[in-house]
Parts: C-alpha cells; sequence; structure tokens
C-alpha cells in the first residue's frame, strides 16, 4: 500500500466516525471545570478495543479533512496552526498537528495554493510518512512511545485546541480559492536581490565585528528600499498592477513587546504596517510583496543579533541581590527597537532622496546615475496610501499600546547595542 493512500469506507469505519464526532463534541462543548472528564471518557471509548483501532485512525484523518478546512476558511494557515499549537499543548500534539495537515493537504492540488502556503509546508516539514491512513495511529503511537489511551487523548487536545479558534483577518487565498500572481511576469526562483539582501544579514549575524554588521545592514536596507523604489516605478509604470498583500510572523513571549516594537520599526521603515494579536502570538504586516519579504528577512536578522547582543550583556542584580534580568532585558530591547527604528528611518529616507536625485542602486551594489523620474514621490504615496487602505479594511478596529520601561541601564545598553549592530528614534506606539 502507498504512504498515506486512503482507501474506500468499511463498516467498521462507519462506526468508529460518529463515535469521534461524538468524543470531539463532547470536548469541544466541555466547560473547564469538566474538561478533563470528558477527555478521559472520549479517550477511553476511542481506545477501548485494538480491533478499531485501524478504523479510528482512518475515521480521524477523514474528520482532519474537515477541521482542518474548517481552520483555512476561518483565515488561519499551516505556520498559524502550529504556532498555536507549540504556544498552548505539547511536542506530542505539534508532531500531531504538522501530520493531520499534511493529510489534509492531499485534497489540493499545488497549483491550488499561494507562494507563501508552499514555503509554510516546506518550513513545517509536512510529509505522508505512514503506510496507510488505518494504519497512521499505531504507527504514530509507535514513534512516540504512546498508549492507545493518552494517543486518543492527545488527538482529543489538539482537535478541541483547533476547533475553538475564532476567524481571523485573512493574509491570502484558502487552498482552492483563487491564487493571485505574485508577480507580473514568471520569476525562476527567490529573486537576486532578495538573494543578494539575504547573503549580507547572513554575514551581519555571524561577524564578531559591531561595525562590520551595521555596515552589512545598512547595506541591506538600502538594497531592499531601492527594491521597493523599483516596484513603485514598474506600478506607476503600468507595469505591475500588484495590490497589497499581508503576511503573519510570530512573536512570542518573553519580551514580545518590545520584539513587536522591533519588527513595527522594520516595517515601517519599508512602507508596510503592523497589527499585534498578542493573544495569538503573532503579527500581522501588511505591504506589497516584496516589501513583506524584506521584512521578514530584516527583522528575523535584527531579532537575531539583538539577542546575542543582549545575552553578551549579561544578567543584573538590585543592590540586595535580588535579580532585575527581565526588567534589564525589556528595557534593552525597547532601547534598541527604538534606535533601529531612527536608523532604518534614515536609510530609507537617504535612498529615496538618491533614487528622486536619479542616483540608483544596482543588484550588484554598485550606483549609476540615471535621469530623475518624477512619478518616484507620488508612486509611493500612492502605495502608503494602499496599505494603508488595506489596513483599515481588514483591520475596521485597532487600539494603540504604549510599551514601558523601567530600567535606565537596560535603555542605554540596548541603544547602544543598535548602535553597533545596525540601525535611531523613541519608542513608539504599536497597533493592536
Amino acid at each position: 500500500m502507498g504512504k498515506g493512500r486512503r482507501q474506500g469506507r468499511t463498516g467498521a469505519d462507519e462506526s468508529a466516525g460518529p463515535l469521534l464526532e461524538r468524543a470531539v463534541g463532547a470536548v469541544l462543548t466541555a466547560p473547564d471545570e469538566t474538561l478533563d472528564l470528558a477527555l478521559d471518557t472520549g479517550a477511553s471509548l476511542l481506545a477501548a478495543s485494538p480491533a478499531q483501532w485501524p478504523a479510528v485512525s482512518r475515521a480521524l484523518l477523514g474528520y482532519a479533512d474537515t477541521a482542518v478546512g474548517r481552520c483555512w476558511s476561518a483565515g488561519w494557515r499551516p505556520a498559524d496552526l502550529v504556532r498555536v499549537v507549540r504556544r498552548e499543548l505539547k511536542p506530542v500534539h505539534l508532531a500531531l498537528a504538522v501530520d493531520l495537515i499534511a493529510a489534509e493537504g492531499r485534497r489540493h492540488p499545488a497549483a491550488a495554493l499561494d507562494r507563501r502556503w508552499h514555503e509554510q509546508l516546506r518550513e513545517l516539514e509536512t510529509s505522508l510518512w505512514w503506510e496507510g491512513d488505518e494504519a497512521y495511529l499505531a504507527a504514530f503511537a509507535h514513534r512516540h512511545r504512546l498508549d492507545r489511551f493518552a494517543l486518543a487523548t492527545a488527538v482529543l487536545e489538539l482537535l478541541r485546541t483547533w476547533g475553538r479558534l475564532p476567524p481571523v483577518a485573512p493574509v491570502g487565498p484558502a487552498p482552492g480559492r483563487a491564487v493571485r500572481p505574485q508577480h507580473s511576469g514568471p520569476v525562476p526562483g527567490e529573486p537576486r536581490m532578495l538573494s543578494r539582501i539575504r547573503a549580507l544579514l547572513a554575514k551581519a549575524e555571524s561577524t564578531d565585528y559591531p561595525e562590520e554588521a551595521e555596515a552589512l545592514t545598512a547595506k541591506a536596507q538600502q538594497l531592499m528600499a531601492q527594491h521597493s523604489i523599483d516596484e513603485a516605478l514598474l506600478a506607476a509604470a503600468g507595469a505591475d498592477r500588484n495590490a497589497p498583500a499581508a503576511l503573519r510572523i510570530g512573536v512570542d513571549n518573553p519580551y514580545e513587546g518590545p520584539k513587536t516594537m522591533l519588527l513595527d520599526a522594520v516595517a515601517a521603515a519599508n512602507r508596510c504596517r503592523v497589527v499585534w494579536a498578542k493573544e495569538f502570538g503573532f503579527c500581522t504586516i501588511i505591504g506589497f510583496d516584496g516589501d513583506l519579504d524584506g521584512v521578514e528577512l530584516l527583522y528575523t536578522s535584527l531579532l537575531v543579533q539583538a539577542t546575542h547582543a543582549m545575552n553578551r550583556a549579561g544578567s543584573r542584580q538590585h543592590l540586595d541581590g535580588a535579580s532585575r534580568t527581565k526588567s534589564f532585558r525589556h528595557s534593552f530591547l525597547v532601547a534598541y527597537a527604538a534606535r533601529i527604528r531612527e536608523r532604518l528611518a534614515a536609510a530609507t529616507e537617504r535612498a529615496t532622496s538618491d533614487a528622486a536625485a536619479g542616483r540608483h542602486l544596482r543588484e550588484d551594489g554598485t550606483e549609476e546615475q540615471l535621469v530623475p523620474d518624477e512619478r518616484l514621490l507620488p508612486a509611493l504615496a500612492a502605495r502608503t496610501e494602499a496599505v494603508d487602505q488595506e489596513v483599515g479594511r481588514m483591520f475596521p478596529k485597532l487600539v494603540s499600546q504604549r510599551v514601558r520601561v523601567s530600567d535606565g541601564e537596560g535603555w542605554a545598553a540596548g541603544r547602544a547595542a543598535a548602535d553597533r549592530a545596525a540601525l535611531h528614534g523613541r519608542a513608539g506606539e504599536i497597533r493592536r
């Protein structure tokens, strides 16, 4: 039998299906105070008979098609579902989640999924590793050293977590819906500009010399700004009809507020907007596709650099010996984000001024002098307005939250680290 292959339903499947649905329904609707009883009862029913286990296995993967598909329709994406599980449950649930996403994916041809969906599946390493759906649960139990009851409990806990998720603003088409072209023409592989930015940031993360890291990160931002300018001029010439898009990036504790500030600083410098969903541990970034890719790359790199610098700064204690490391590191990251905001904004302003004067940065890093294009500033303003309108459409109700600092030494150390690592401002507001 081929891996992950479905077969026709049997009478045992038909009895296992309703049994599974009843167990899941009871767990989904159980209040917290009676959840343990519902889980024990449901898991006992599902795991009671070894002979019924293959039918339960097939029923689960069939039920997952509906449960996971409902999440897609509600605006969730593969990385989102896995992030929720990672935050709330255990490693065994995480492995189950990846498998159920892979199983549901059999329903969709590759052409029905957009680029970022494919990227998320690749990063999650989804695969149909099991030999037939009726053998899935037994193979999973063997792989993770679980008995039937423990595995059935994990299944019900996972399906409860996913089944209680509310709708979220979609950041792209669900599988099977129209997939919008990402570019006006075919682009084989990753754009050269993005590859060069990725290489610069990798060097910035690995160097032990702060001045070199600063120069490399500043060059990456300059290339990102030039790429955005080039796309704005293409749009102004009518050669590119792309509209604003969106993606989600996970931002978890510890220090989720300062991390969100850092992401907002990177996004603002690249004409994108950030909306923070604190309860789910992610931010939605709204902008044009090329800008979104650059924001994700640069934010990830700066967060790595900030974490290294923060760890090198060590821990802190009050005079009485009590730890103040948490407040020090919180203030450190807030200051780091504020300083990065200033320096990235300056780099973008510099690149825009150069472009307006006809100075153009090639993908290989060299400059050329062109005739100034009077369409540039109106084109950039139009893209900013389009992003703002998309934010208003996706999130008609937004509130702002300030992030405060309580450790002056941490603030000073954070700003100094931002000077060394990359790119200058005050702690602003984060939209939620």
